[in-house]
């Protein structure tokens, strides 16, 4: 028996196939494109996001394991904030996806920050006013896209994020649905109730009628329909948002356990369990994963916009690598970075900074600075952003942090594992499935139909699969201190006009 997993990323959509002893035995994978219709601005069309999804599917069936062993449920994991809009009886979609990366809405925030709003919004939701999230994104449309927002209050259009819109072509329209992890992204959904807040739904003008049912987060939810999904006929037995989806397929079951994830942005979650536990300094509160009986797991998490899309600018924006593996041996080629600091506020500054007017920065550039200076400024980097998220959980939760899991695409640098276990000073430990986002949905399936008993299986064969263990080497103390010298003047940049 396998599961069939269905990553739906910031660039592209994954498919894997994962055997009953947790190793993922086949994949497909596919990239849509990104729209960047204005400075800030960041779209995806959801036609193209489906079409990817029947591409890397299509891709993974073709293959030897799939057809030895097809899969017999399908879990679904997904980047989170980003809004989609489809039209119920076609699945059209009426305009493009505004993806969590935007930063149309900072002055929407900030007007309702202005008015006073946002203690009450973070009393409901952990969360800020910020514009990675969805509320803010469905305001903007209720303001600026007239059109297609008399379609979504007249019940013709649908809104959810980019699981329920799978859900809905998977299923041939026939579920409108989402879970917690998810929900609890949106700036609507009210952590204490487990619901959507009618408080918050009239502060950003959202009718309930348009948004999804909440169900748990694994369990089966509906079925695909042969018809419009590549002949399968499959149970749709999980949900989970990307970071959730990875704290799952890391094991990380227990309240204190914590995982990082590079991938487009970076994510540092550590599970609370069912303690809510607020944040004072820049943090996230967000809901883990809801069980089948309604109890519901909590998570505090540290955003950073940009990691690995950092890697990808350089290679499509710069030009100075062509694939990002040649990043490790670049940034050993040179001792240092010879004085260059490279702040990656491509979108803005997630936490612990949170300006959305901040803009990438390269400092300390000398006519000796070399392309592999600037990589390795770059690797430096993303471990300092997640330095500064670290220290600061430690802090506010309380925790003693014993090591770091870590997973994604750049975790296969080992460069940057051993950066990231020296600035925090404590082991790095690498997953065996990097794609622990993925696995994370497929565990989640596969429990929900009964393929695995419980987390406590699923903890005892993850941890006898990790890969590397990174050991901590004195930090340089200078070198974190001009980094957020850097993070400092990066701020604001966007307003000077």
């Amino acid at each position: 028996m396998s599961i069939l997993a269905l990553d739906a990323g910031t660039t592209g959509v994954t498919a894997l196939l994962i055997s009953a002893d947790l190793a993922v035995i086949a994949k497909g994978y596919s990239e849509f494109p990104q729209h960047f219709p204005a400075d800030g601005w960041v779209e995806h069309d959801p036609g193209e996001i489906w079409a990817a999804t029947l591409t890397a599917t299509r891709a993974l069936l073709a293959t030897p394991q799939a057809q030895d062993d097809p899969p017999t449920a399908v879990g679904i994991t997904n980047q989170r904030e980003t809004i989609c809009f489809w039209d119920r009886e076609t699945m059209g979609a009426p305009r493009r996806a505004i993806v969590w990366q935007d930063r149309r809405t900072a002055g929407i925030c900030a007007t309702m920050r202005e008015a006073g709003h946002e203690p009450m919004v973070e009393q409901r939701t952990g969360l800020r006013l910020d514009p990675y999230f969805s509320g803010t994104k469905l305001a903007w449309v209720r303001s600026e896209d007239t059109m297609t927002w008399q379609r979504v209050a007249g019940g013709d259009v649908a809104v959810g994020t980019v699981d329920s819109y799978l859900v809905a072509r998977l299923t041939r329209g026939v579920h409108h649905v989402t879970d917690p992890s998810n929900a609890s992204r949106t700036l609507l959904y009210d952590l204490h109730t487990g619901d959507w807040s009618p408080e918050l739904l009239d502060l950003f003008g959202v009718p309930r009628a348009a948004l999804p049912d909440i169900v748990a987060s694994y369990g089966v939810i509906g079925r695909t329909d042969p018809s419009c999904f590549l002949g399968l006929d499959l149970p749709i037995a999980s949900i989970l948002g990307d970071q959730q989806a990875a704290l799952f397929g890391q094991g990380c079951f227990a309240p204190g356990s914590s995982k990082c994830t590079y991938g487009t942005g970076s994510f540092v979650l550590v599970n609370t369990g069912e303690a809510i536990v607020p944040s004072r300094s820049g943090l996230l509160t967000t809901v883990a994963w809801q069980h089948p009986d309604g109890r519901r797991e909590h998570a505090l998490e540290g955003a950073v916009f940009v990691t690995g899309a950092a890697v990808q600018w350089l290679r499509d924006g710069l030009g100075i690598i062509t694939d990002a593996a040649e990043t490790e041996a670049l940034a050993r080629s040179v001792p240092d970075a010879g004085g260059v600091v490279f702040v990656p506020a491509l979108t803005g500054l997630g936490a612990p900074d949170w300006d959305p007017y901040a803009r990438g920065t390269i400092m300390g550039i000398t006519r000796g600075t070399t392309r592999a200076h600037l990589v390795r400024a770059t690797l430096e980097a993303i471990a300092f952003e997640v330095r500064d998220v670290v220290d600061l959980m430690t802090r506010e939760a309380g925790l003693a942090l014993p090591q770091l899991s870590v997973d994604g695409g750049a975790a296969a640098n080992g460069f940057l594992c051993q950066v990231q276990a020296d600035q925090l000073g404590v082991p790095v430990v690498r997953s065996a499935e990097l794609q622990a986002t993925g696995l994370g949905a497929g565990i989640a399936a596969g429990i929900g139909t009964g393929l695995w008993s419980s987390t406590d299986e699923v903890s005892q064969r993850l941890r006898a699969a990790a890969d590397a263990r990174f050991e901590p080497a004195p930090q340089d103390a200078s070198a974190h201190r001009r980094w957020r010298v850097a993070v400092e003047r990066s701020k604001g940049w966007a307003r000077l006009r």
